[in-house]
Parts: C-alpha cells; sequence; structure tokens
C-alpha cells in the first residue's frame, strides 16, 4: 500500500539496468523543474480568480500523483502484458474522443472542445490516448510483415478515425503530433516508402484544407511570421512571449519574479510556460531545459539501439518523439519559431491529463529500458550440462 502513497520510492531501482535508472531520475528532475517553473507562472492567476495563490499547482500535485502511480504500475508489469490492454484502451479513449463532439457532452474552452468534464474534473481524451497509440503503433508496425491486411487496414482505419475525431474539435497541432507519431514509428518500422510517401501527402493535404476551412487556424499560420505587424490583435500573444523571453536576458529576472505572468501573457501557466520560465531563469536555464531534453531523447535512442525486439524498439522510439517533440514544439511556438498551437509542455504545463499521459509514456520508456538489458535465456542440452 506504501507504493501507492509514495510512489516516487523503489527499493528495487538499484537491480535496475543504469539506463533505465538514468532515465527514472531524468524524469523526476524534468518534473520538479516542471512544477517550480507552474508554481511561479500560476500563481498571479489563480491568486486573481480564487484568491489562492496555490490553487493550481495543489490540483496539480494530485495529478502528478496520480500520474506517478501510474507510472509505477507501468514501470513494474512486463510491456507484454501492458501490450494486452493497449487496443481496448485506444478503442475507450477513441469513443471519449467522439463523445466531446456530441451536443451537450463535450465542453469548450477557448472555441475548442476538446474536454469531457466529470463534475468538477475536466479530462481531454486526445491526451491520454498518447502512450496508447504508441503501444498500438508498436504493435503494428512492428509485426507488419506477419499480419494479415485485414487486421492491417483495420488499425489504419482506427487510427484515421481517431485523428479526425481530434481534428474536428478542432485540435489541428494535435491531430498533427499524433498523425506524425503514428508515421515516424511506421518509418522506424521499415514500412515501403510508398506507403509512406502517399500517407505523408494526405496528412499535408488534411493540414492545408484545415487551416483554409478555420479562419483563426489560418491567421495563427501567417501572424507568427511577422506579429509586430498586428501587436494587440492576433500577434498579442507572440509579442508577449518574445518580450518575457527576451527580458529573461542572460540569467533570468529571477525565480517568481516575471513580470509578463501579471496579466500580460495569456495562458501564461499551460502553452506558453516556457516564456514565463526563460523570463525568470534567462538563457542559462533554457540552455539547462534544452540539456535535459538533449540527454533524455539520446538516451531514448540508445535504449532503442538495445532492444532485439522491434516492438519494444518502436515504443522506445514512438515515446522520444511525443516528449521530446512535443517539448520542441511547444518551444518553437513561445520562440515564435513555428505557428501558435494549442501543445503543451510535457511535465510543465498545467493539466490533469497531459501529466498523467506524459507520466505513463515516461514509464514505458523506462519499462523498455529494463526489458533491454535482460539476457535471453538459453536452453542447454542436458548432456552438454553434464
Amino acid at each position: 500500500m506504501l507504493k501507492y502513497i509514495f510512489p516516487f520510492f523503489d527499493t528495487k531501482v538499484q537491480q535496475w539496468a543504469q539506463f533505465a535508472r538514468l532515465l527514472r531520475w531524468l524524469t523526476f528532475l524534468w518534473l520538479l523543474i516542471g512544477l517550480i517553473a507552474l508554481f511561479s507562472a500560476s500563481f498571479p492567476v489563480a491568486e486573481a480568480e480564487s484568491g489562492d495563490g496555490l490553487y493550481y499547482f495543489k490540483r496539480q500535485l494530485i495529478w502528478v500523483w496520480i500520474g506517478l502511480i501510474c507510472l509505477r504500475v507501468v514501470v513494474s508489469n512486463p510491456l507484454s502484458e501492458i501490450l494486452i490492454i493497449a487496443p481496448w484502451m485506444v478503442l475507450i479513449i477513441l469513443g471519449l474522443i467522439l463523445a466531446t463532439s456530441i451536443p451537450g457532452m463535450g465542453t469548450t474552452v477557448n472555441g475548442a472542445t476538446r474536454w469531457l468534464s466529470l463534475g468538477p474534473i475536466l479530462i481531454q481524451p486526445s491526451e491520454l490516448i498518447k502512450p496508447f497509440l504508441i503501444l498500438q503503433s508498436a504493435c503494428l508496425f512492428g509485426k507488419w510483415e506477419r499480419l494479415s491486411w485485414n487486421f492491417r487496414i483495420g488499425w489504419l482505419i482506427i487510427f484515421a478515425t481517431i485523428l479526425a475525431g481530434i481534428l474536428v474539435q478542432p485540435n489541428l497541432s494535435t491531430t498533427a503530433l499524433c498523425g506524425m507519431t503514428i508515421w515516424l514509428m511506421a518509418f522506424a518500422g521499415g514500412l515501403p516508402l510508398r506507403y509512406l510517401g502517399g500517407t505523408a501527402l494526405l496528412g499535408i493535404l488534411t493540414a492545408v484544407t484545415s487551416i483554409r476551412i478555420h479562419e483563426y487556424q489560418w491567421r495563427r499560420v501567417t501572424g507568427f511570421l511577422n506579429p509586430w505587424a498586428d501587436p494587440r490583435g492576433d500577434g498579442y500573444q507572440l509579442v508577449q512571449s518574445l518580450l518575457a523571453i527576451g527580458s529573461g536576458g542572460f540569467r533570468g529576472t529571477g525565480f517568481g519574479l516575471s513580470q509578463q505572468k501579471l496579466f500580460y501573457l495569456p495562458i501564461q501557466y499551460t502553452d506558453f510556460i516556457f516564456a514565463i520560465f526563460a523570463e525568470e531563469f534567462g538563457f542559462l536555464g533554457s540552455v539547462a531545459l534544452l540539456i535535459i531534453l538533449s540527454v533524455y531523447g539520446t538516451l531514448a535512442l540508445l535504449v532503442a539501439m538495445k532492444c532485439r525486439d522491434s516492438i519494444q524498439r518502436l515504443v522506445a522510439i514512438g515515446v522520444m518523439i511525443v516528449m521530446v517533440g512535443q517539448s520542441l514544439l511547444n518551444i518553437g511556438v513561445a520562440t515564435g519559431s513555428l505557428p501558435t498551437t494549442g501543445l503543451p509542455l510535457p511535465l510543465f504545463s498545467y493539466g490533469g491529463s497531459s501529466v498523467i499521459a506524459s507520466l505513463i509514456s515516461a514509464g514505458l520508456l523506462i519499462r523498455v529500458a529494463r526489458e533491454s538489458n535482460e539476457a535471453d535465456v538459453v536452453f542447454l542440452d542436458k548432456r552438454r550440462r553434464q
């Protein structure tokens, strides 16, 4: 029972493979820095909205605790057992994604219906599906040559339905991330280029069509090229983000001393939390975060290279794409390198669904690292042993 009350303690860690231990502590370091950043970024807004500056931080701690329990369960069970439930979880969460489009069921926030309300709790199915999408993609592409066409096409249709369900919320950024994750895992799985090329073309055409249909998406794409052309309109958020990052200088303004979080930069504790982090910790802090992401991605690739099983290898690659790739996309948005999107910064941004999905994903990578170091069992002939 104590292991669920204190899920970050594990007396068996010293028995793990070295990469597994490193990934575990790196995940905890990443999470700790994220909580520190969230505490500072959310305090003024929470104080103004609820009279309790710790409101968002305390709620996030509860989600982190749940996420750490999920991580503990994942790293403690064989990947083969987790893979058994993956298809069922994908189908269940797909149902929740589609439910957000049913009038009266989905909850709309900032013009997008991405959430389901369970009393006072909001869950975002498009975030929760990410780790299970990684698992099922690994199962599909890791055994591609051994599967029938009916099985292949069936799961490809399910994947397409997931992407379509997320896109109509509308949530182009998460659709693009999930689509790229599936595509890159298929590429790593060795699928023929004729399939990959056609799928990539279809994805690009779908994204372009969505941007042209939704005026706000078009304004985001064109606005980031020159936000100063409309600093009080479409470019306001990016301008404030750039001012925050620029104000940080080399060493930063100091923890808790950001000015842009004082109601200048919108949604500073979710999508643009990196801007507040960069303002308070400066160039040095930003580089340190990028180093953590680089080390995490490198370890994930090394784990993937050590895997003898194709499914394990693809799971490691998928987690790297989601955790590191999404982080870089979020940072790219905050720095004006990419159009504004609604992607959270993993283990930094406020949100229960995001932090739980991120910790489950991290747990999958740690589990793969544990299993990739295990030796094969060789059964010797009885006469030879004598």
